[in-house]
């Protein structure tokens, strides 16, 4: 790999990484059990090459996009992998993940999320080619496990909102906004037998306006199931979608005012 170009110094600290420790994981599990109304016993089987972190790395301007405010995005991928989940001590390797010169991860932060309920985290990333624009990707402490389709088209991004059992059939669903700028379409996909299938989408949706560093929105849980957080398409009203069936229905809950109406709707508020 050529060496990569440099990011100024407030870039490189833009997009930082998510990390969980061993404990937090396993409580994040129970939580998230919770949140899913999943009632099987959760599978301890030590899996191997347990993800405990994940960070970018290689910060590089080969893709000039700029959609998340400047041109800094990542080459690489390191993860922080328990190889012995069952050992008394932890037995920590580092697996680096590099694209080819042709992707970055255009990305906040990587995600750590236990998609199959198994007690270990999968990494969920978004990578965005020079020719097809964006997808969403999902690795483990092996490699990638699977991915949506891309976009089609350079600098066509998506914006990732979170994952749940949004149908309440056990499996879990990742949900994300296609092109936020542009086809402003939520989109989720199911998670089962380490593969992606899409299952529902609704136009008239968005969670990112162009030169920001954060995304908004997410997934909430306030006692009735869980709800997806966004904006209408034209930025005035925060929305709370449901998926009822194979279908999404979506409902008026406050006025945009700023992003903090958004967050105070997550936090419901």
């Amino acid at each position: 790999m050529t060496a990569v170009a440099e990011a100024e110094a407030g870039a490189g600290a833009r997009r930082l990484a998510s990390c969980l420790s061993t404990a937090s994981a396993r409580r994040a599990f129970l939580a998230l059990c919770l949140l899913t109304g999943f009632t099987g016993a959760p599978v301890w089987a030590a899996p191997l090459n347990v993800v405990l972190a994940a960070q970018y790395q290689e910060p590089t301007d080969r893709y000039n996009h700029a959609v998340l405010g400047d041109a800094a995005e990542w080459g690489a991928l390191l993860l922080q992998v328990d190889t012995c989940a069952a050992c008394a001590n932890l037995r920590i390797k580092e697996v680096v993940i590099r694209l080819p010169e042709s992707r970055v991860f255009e990305d906040i932060a990587p995600r750590l999320i236990d998609l199959d309920f198994d007690g270990a985290s999968e990494v969920v990333v978004i990578e965005s080619d020079a020719r097809l624009g964006a997808r969403l990707a999902i690795y483990d402490g092996d490699g990638l496990v699977t991915a949506t389709p891309f976009i089609g088209t350079r600098y066509r991004w998506l914006a990732p909102l979170g994952a749940a059992d949004l149908d309440g059939d056990g499996l879990m669903e990742l949900a994300y906004i296609d092109r936020p700028h542009l086809a402003k379409t939520l989109r989720v996909w199911r998670y089962s037998n380490r593969s992606l299938t899409e299952i529902a989408s609704l136009e008239g949706l968005t969670n990112h306006k162009i030169g920001e560093d954060f995304i908004s929105g997410g997934i909430r849980e306030c006692g009735a199931g869980p709800e997806i957080i966004t904006a209408d398409a034209s930025w005035q009203t925060v929305m709370a979608t449901r998926m009822i069936g194979s279908d999404l229905k979506t409902r008026k809950i406050a006025p945009f005012l700023n992003p903090d109406s958004l967050k105070s709707a997550l936090r419901c508020r």
